[in-house]
């Protein structure tokens, strides 16, 4: 079993930047591969970016690369969401998801666990 509670979400200036976390508790964390997922209103969720068990693979979407990093600290079991350059279509839901698998995920069906979610508003 897995819990996940994110951090840092707030409101920020478009250009402005933010430092997503998410703590997980369980001995399971540091075989997991994670996502952070975001949701829109109004729109599907979809993963913003992902990264492997030891953190040697990172994904990103193609609307984040290069303004968006994913990390962990498996010492600390979390997950971090850097995020710079924030555009107003930024603004969503951010979750983080772990999944058994120990590669970079896509499929949000092979997520087992999810956080509750944590609110990012980027205004213009």
């Amino acid at each position: 079993q897995v819990q996940l509670v994110e951090s840092g979400g707030g409101l920020v200036q478009a250009g402005g930047s933010l430092r997503l976390s998410c703590a997980a508790s369980g001995r399971t964390f540091s075989s997991s591969a994670m996502g952070w997922f975001r949701q829109a209103a109004g729109k599907e969720r979809e993963l913003v970016a992902a990264i492997s068990r030891y953190g040697l693979k990172q994904y990103y979407v193609d609307s984040v690369k290069g303004r968006f990093t994913i990390s962990r600290d498996n010492a600390k079991n979390t997950v971090y969401l850097q995020m710079n350059s924030l555009k107003p279509e930024d603004t969503a839901v951010y979750y983080c998801a772990a999944t058994p698998r120990v590669v970079v995920t896509l499929a949000p069906a092979e997520y087992k666990y999810w956080g509750q979610g944590t609110q990012v508003t980027v205004s213009s």
